[in-house]
């Protein structure tokens, strides 16, 4: 008897292709300039904090138990990420290495030893 194989989610490269498909199709890589697309990702980041508008923090965690907002939720964070794959196809970066990059130097600058449980810009720790 042979074992169900579980289908592999696309990794970002895989994701990358997806979203740089999708424009090409539409013919819509001669707007996605990097200053457009920049602007794209903070409008897009301001419909996602536009849900949380006016929430006290603690009652932010409880929207994305909500059905609809959470719907919401992911439409907006999909939109976010989904602009900014495209700005990484642009700009040629290879985003699996700038995210490991940003990791190592965070850890550097974010030891957990003297930030666990503090939410302090690294000059102040």
């Amino acid at each position: 008897m042979m074992k169900k194989r579980k289908l592999k989610k696309p990794g970002l490269d895989e994701l990358k292709r997806e979203v740089l498909t999708f424009a090409q199709d539409r013919d819509w890589l001669q707007f996605h300039s990097p200053k457009n697309l920049s602007m794209a990702i903070a409008s897009e980041s301001a419909e996602l904090m536009e849900l949380f508008l006016w929430c006290e923090s603690h009652d932010s965690r409880a929207l994305p138990e909500d059905a609809e907002s959470k719907t919401r939720i992911e439409e907006e964070l999909a939109d976010i990420i989904i602009f900014a794959l495209q700005m990484a196809n642009v700009a040629e970066i290879d985003l699996d290495e700038a995210i490991r990059a940003k990791l190592r130097t965070n850890s550097e600058k974010y030891p957990v030893e003297k930030c666990r449980g503090r939410s302090v810009k690294f000059s102040e720790l």
